[in-house]
């Protein structure tokens, strides 16, 4: 019986590294997810003496993407958001420790998919909404409750894997 332990420890280790092979290394699971959206009010870019809460954003599913000019994979998500903001998705955004005048300056040259954006320059919102790196988008349904979070830039794949069967009602 005992030369079979060593056997049986070593199987156990191939079935978990087994399943590691399907895991996705980028995918952060967040506490936030069934949960109210963290509590925030920030001052809203280029809208002097404005805030935004998300209280503000109840009544219907809304996205929070947290990202920043300097931000080399927000830009490449970009194109994905102005889709977004086009066919009518809800889309607020984060700018994650940054100046405001930068982020002004890119959404003026690129495009502003966002209703608005909210500046989190000392990165306190992020924090208490598990921001470990940007981009990242958070769904947040009509009652205020994290849905969905996604880490790496948002595309068509991630969209049609996570964000549309809660948007339509039929968890992932």
């Amino acid at each position: 019986m005992k030369r079979w332990l060593p056997f049986a420890a070593f199987a156990i280790l191939l079935g978990f590294l087994f399943v590691g092979l399907w895991l996705d290394p980028r995918e952060v699971p967040s506490p936030l997810i069934g949960k109210p959206a963290p509590a925030f009010t920030l001052p809203v870019l280029e809208r002097p003496g404005q805030t935004f809460s998300p209280d503000q954003a109840r009544g219907r599913p809304w996205l929070l993407n947290v990202w920043a000019p300097w931000c080399r994979t927000c830009r490449r998500e970009h194109p994905f958001l102005m889709q977004l903001a086009a066919s009518g998705v809800r889309l607020y955004g984060l700018n994650w420790q940054d100046q405001a005048r930068e982020a002004a300056d890119l959404l003026a040259e690129i495009g502003n998919p966002y209703a608005l954006t909210a500046v989190d320059l000392d990165g306190r919102a992020g924090i208490d909404w598990g921001v470990t790196g940007v981009p990242e988008t958070f769904l947040v349904d009509a009652d205020g409750i994290v849905r969905v979070k996604h880490s790496g830039p948002l595309n068509e794949r991630a969209w049609k894997r996570k964000f549309a069967p809660v948007l339509e009602g039929r968890e992932p």
